[in-house]
C-alpha cells in the first residue's frame, strides 16, 4: 500500500464524471469505501456483517454507512458512520472521491464515498450494529468471477453479486454493485455504470 497506488486511485476518481440520482423521492444515504492496510500492507476495503438484531437487513454484508442526517453531505455521513460502526475516526481530507448514486428498492439513494486511511488501524466494531468486520484486499475484486450476473423472473434487469473467497461469501447488491464500480472506476480507470444492476428479491424490502 504505497503512494503510487493512492495517486493512481485519486487520478482515476478525479477523471470520473459521477452520475447523481435525479429521484428526489428517495431517502439520501451514504456508504464509505474505506481503504486501509492489513498486516501484510495490502490495500484493503472494510466490509462488515450487520448485527443480527438490526431492524433492516440483519446479518447481511454491508459497507459502513447509513442515512444522511439533515444538513449533512455524503462525505460527512460516510465518515460519521465509519466512526460509529467500526470505531475509525478519519479527517475530511481522507475523502478522495465519490462514485455514482445507487437507488435501492427499499427507497434509498446511496452515495458511495471513497476514503483513503493510509494506515493499518485498529478497528472497534459497535456490537449494536456490527457482528463482524473484515479487511478484504482490493485484489479480491480482480478475480475473474467478479462480477456474477444472473436473471430472475421478478425483474428484467440482471442481478449482480461479488464472490469473496476469503469471506466464503457472495456479496449482493447494493454493496456488490458499489464494489464492482470501485474496481472499474478507481482501480481500472473505466467509466462503468452500475445503477441498472438489480438487487436480489430478499433485499427489496
Amino acid at each position: 500500500m504505497d503512494d503510487r497506488t493512492r495517486g493512481r486511485t485519486v487520478a482515476n476518481l478525479d477523471r470520473f464524471e459521477r452520475q447523481p440520482s435525479r429521484n428526489s423521492q428517495l431517502t439520501p444515504a451514504a456508504v464509505a469505501l474505506v481503504v486501509v492496510a492489513n498486516e501484510c500492507d495490502e490495500a484493503c476495503f472494510i466490509i462488515t456483517r450487520r448485527a443480527s438484531g438490526m431492524r433492516d437487513h440483519p446479518g447481511q454484508w454491508a459497507l459502513p454507512g447509513g442515512r444522511m442526517d439533515s444538513g449533512e453531505t455524503a462525505a460527512q455521513a460516510a465518515l460519521r458512520e465509519t466512526e460509529e460502526e467500526v470505531g475509525l475516526a478519519l479527517p475530511p481530507e481522507s475523502v478522495i472521491g465519490q462514485l455514482d448514486d445507487y437507488p435501492t428498492r427499499s427507497g434509498f439513494v446511496i452515495t458511495p464515498v471513497v476514503v483513503w486511511a493510509n494506515t493499518n488501524p485498529t478497528l472497534h466494531p459497535n456490537p449494536d450494529e456490527v457482528a463482524e468486520v473484515y479487511r478484504v484486499p482490493l485484489e479480491a475484486l480482480e478475480h475473474p468471477d467478479v462480477p456474477r450476473l444472473r436473471e430472475i423472473p421478478e425483474s428484467d434487469r440482471p442481478v449482480i453479486s461479488v464472490p469473496i473467497a476469503m469471506l466464503d461469501a457472495e456479496i449482493h447488491a447494493p454493496t456488490a454493485a458499489i464494489l464492482y464500480q470501485l474496481r472499474e472506476v478507481a482501480l481500472r480507470g473505466e467509466s462503468t455504470r452500475v445503477a441498472h444492476f438489480e438487487q436480489p428479491v430478499f433485499a427489496w424490502r
